[in-house]
């Protein structure tokens, strides 16, 4: 395995005037990344979203009916997505957008794009309050690995990243670096998100990115506030800095975050290291504790 350049998207929420606007949006940060050195771009969950007003023709949509015009356009906004991934001759993950699946269930799902256009997917499972009682999005499939030119890699996509065993099961299957990329309104959901994130890479010993939307837009139901900056946490530990933070962004910023990461120093943390979480982790199995008071 090879080292990776990952750049990172704090995603400037934005008002594009239709999908062709919106895949003219990704080529000018795609190249931007690409003149960087990147060779993966990260954006964030539901980044696509902001077409919502272009799609409803509504300068303030409902929730039901901006949610109804990205499913309808899923397809045509995919397909933006892998033209724009083609051009920039970069692996993309492309934030995350709602379809509906053939069981007439929509969910949230990102796709992971290679430069000449495959692609391959990683539904999100756990459904924030937002999403399951008010968009009525539905739970996908669970967790996976994807095959890239720097090794397995997961992507446990926003809420999922703050449930261990989502991330664990990925890196038990071999993942090194786990892509979650965000979408949060406050800074209680994005600090929930940042310190999961962090927590996994010390329990797994790997790298976790996250990368949010941000900005303010009063025209979307969904996307109305964007709070957040990207980061790359690693293992607290040797070879790693002390708080595990290997790249950040600015709070509310648009701006590319890169960071280069090599799966070698996993393998060693792993091998070295001044504790053996993934290792461990195994070891610790507990039966449901009794209560018990003081003699």
């Amino acid at each position: 395995m090879t080292a990776l350049r990952l750049a990172l998207l704090q995603y400037p929420v934005e008002r594009p005037e239709g999908i062709a606007a919106f895949g003219a949006k990704l080529d000018r940060w795609l190249a931007e990344a690409k003149a960087s050195g990147a060779e993966l771009a990260v954006l964030p969950e539901y980044a696509c979203v902001e077409l919502g007003a272009a799609l409803t023709g509504s300068d303030v949509a409902d929730e039901a009916t901006e949610l109804a015009a990205m499913v309808e356009a899923a397809p045509a906004i995919l397909e933006a997505m892998r033209a724009a991934a083609r051009r920039a001759g970069l692996w993309l993950l492309p934030g995350t957008m709602p379809v509906r699946d053939a069981d007439g269930l929509i969910r949230n799902r990102a796709p992971l794009i290679a430069p000449d256009g495959r692609l391959a997917t990683q539904d999100k499972h756990a459904m924030t309050r937002f999403e399951r009682e008010r968009w009525g999005v539905s739970a996908g499939s669970g967790p996976a690995v994807f095959q890239t030119p720097w090794g397995l890699i997961g992507i446990s996509i926003c809420y999922d990243v703050e449930f261990p065993k989502h991330v664990r099961s990925q890196v038990e299957a071999g993942a090194w670096l786990i892509l979650a990329p965000s979408c949060t309104d406050t800074m209680h959901g994005f600090n929930r998100v940042r310190v999961s994130a962090a927590a996994r890479a010390v329990e797994n010993q790997c790298f976790v990115a996250i990368t949010p939307t941000v900005g303010v837009a009063p025209w979307s139901a969904a996307l109305d506030v964007n709070r957040g900056h990207a980061a790359v946490f690693g293992p607290i530990d040797r070879g790693f800095p002390e708080d595990g933070v290997l790249a950040r962004g600015a709070l509310d910023m648009p701006q590319w975050v890169f960071a280069d990461l090599d799966p070698a120093r996993i393998e060693a943390v792993r091998r070295e290291g001044a504790v053996f979480n993934h290792r461990d982790w195994p070891k610790q199995s507990f039966s449901r504790p009794k209560a018990t008071a003081p003699a």
